[in-house]
């Protein structure tokens, strides 16, 4: 049984200091499956004191131990990929197979490319006369969101180990059973103890308790700017540094080239999974003025084989938002589309046909979308993709950069040579072309207020290394 009331400090399962608990909704259901523990500021204090007392000796373990350690954290993760595919598929609403696959999928993978980066990486590089030496970074804060729990959880905390660093995890307060799994497999893998610590709790508590902790060297954010603003401003005092992927408003830019069809479906496809609850999902389509028709009736057609329905469900496309805030939320936005008069192509208010409860969604587009209309500035974070004309491919590059965001941009075009041009003018940490993934060995970041930091890969590692030179190290 999970042990949902307790946090893991100090390598151990430990009351909290002050009893307290909120329930935790199944999103399907509306109806509360159990109750998880909330931590206080005491809480935090303990398992900081824990991380920074293991700082001492996990720092100075050498490259081939924490190889091991994260071998061994492989193994059992990977024994453990059904329960954690249904941990969080039914607190936060993904469909069985997709939780299973990608959800708890992306966990493992962040863990083993980490694994390959540590194997190789040089912590130590002459330069002149110098020796430059990079450090883990001392505790980390670690707060994470509920969309894709795992995948947070894991590409933190993995680069987090393989630098040697100790650390404190604040999960989603939504998704908290995930978290606790991955608790009971570092503690199988024989991670020393107060290398990592879980406190459950909520960020107005928890988080920001961690941000303020003079003993916390850094925190690794992931959730809204707004609580990443808030994340920084704690911080700020400490001089602590702040690593954040935040939000996202991701253009998708088709041009009158590209193949019409592909573009749109894969396009609609992408912006519908997970519910619509990824920060870097394509929520803008720009596309020619001239083929809006066209590409509204793909679009229609997508949404329109897209099933919003039961997790566990066969033939489910969605599932549920995570949420009732969520939800209403994404309703509010949806009228205020219609409202101020963009065309309803698809989807529309209110619960999908045949559905009485549950958090559930319609599949929502909205073409003929301008770009002073609130559901193409602000992030819906639901099943909602909004259509919108350029002239001409300066105007789609302008609509694209027409943003407070900056974390993904997407490009498809005739040829790959367009693509890559129009994809070096999008202000994004991600830019995807032609319809190919992410490269998880390839930065994941964000400009502007889409956050500052980057992780996955090499890239992930070095957030948590300082930079020390060494002078006269070299010298004869």
């Amino acid at each position: 049984m999970v042990n949902r009331m307790q946090f893991y400090i100090d390598g151990a399962w430990v009351d909290p200091v002050v009893k307290k608990s909120t329930p935790v909704i199944n999103p399907a259901t509306e109806e509360a499956m159990y109750e998880v523990a909330l931590g206080s500021k005491a809480d935090v204090d303990k398992a900081v004191a824990a991380a920074k007392r293991a700082f001492e000796t996990f720092s100075v373990t050498s490259r081939e131990e924490r190889i091991a350690l994260l071998e061994k954290v492989v193994a059992i993760y990977k024994s453990r990929m059904k329960e954690i595919g249904a941990a969080i598929s039914d607190e936060m609403g993904a469909p069985l197979p997709m939780a299973e696959k990608m959800q708890a999928g992306a966990g493992l993978g962040h863990i083993m490319s980490t694994l390959d980066v540590l194997k190789n990486y040089q912590f130590e590089e002459p330069l002149g006369s110098a020796m430059i030496v990079r450090e883990p970074i001392g505790v980390v804060g670690m707060i994470t969101p509920w969309n894709w729990p795992l995948n947070q959880i894991a590409c933190k905390v993995a680069p987090a180990i393989a630098a040697g660093c100790t650390m404190v995890l604040k999960p989603s307060e939504f998704t908290p059973t995930s978290a606790l799994l991955f608790a009971e497999i570092l503690h199988e893998a024989g991670v020393p103890k107060g290398v990592f610590n879980l406190v459950n709790g909520l960020g107005p508590e928890v988080g920001a308790a961690m941000s303020e902790h003079p003993d916390i060297d850094m925190i690794s954010f992931t959730g809204s700017t707004r609580a990443g603003i808030d994340v920084a401003q704690r911080a700020a005092p400490t001089v602590k540094r702040v690593s954040q992927e935040l939000g996202g408003k991701s253009p998708n830019v088709i041009l009158e080239d590209a193949d019409l069809t592909k573009a749109v479906t894969g396009g609609v496809m992408h912006m519908f999974n997970n519910s619509g609850q990824s920060c870097n999902a394509p929520s803008r389509m720009i596309v020619p003025l001239s083929k809006m028709k066209e590409v509204a009736a793909i679009a229609k057609g997508v949404a329109e084989k897209t099933k919003a329905g039961d997790p566990r469900g066969e033939g489910t496309t969605i599932g549920p938002v995570v949420n009732r805030i969520q939800w209403d939320k994404i309703q509010t936005l949806i009228n205020k589309g219609i409202e101020e008069g963009a065309t309803l192509v698809a989807g529309g208010p209110g619960l999908p046909e045949g559905v009485n409860k549950g958090f559930y969604v319609r599949p929502t587009v909205f073409a003929d979308v301008t770009k002073d209309m609130t559901i193409a500035r602000e992030e819906i974070f639901g099943p909602v993709l909004v259509i919108m004309g350029a002239k001409d491919e300066n105007e789609a590059v302008e609509l694209a950069n027409d943003t407070p965001y900056g974390l993904a941009g997407y490009v498809s075009a005739g040829s790959v040579d367009r693509a890559r041009a129009v994809g070096r003018k999008i202000r994004a940490g991600n830019v995807n072309l032609q319809g190919v993934p992410n490269e998880r060995t390839a930065p994941f970041g964000g400009y502007k207020q889409s956050g500052n930091g980057r992780e996955w890969g090499k890239f992930g590692l070095e957030e948590y290394l300082e930079v020390k030179a060494i002078a006269g190290f070299n010298a004869a």
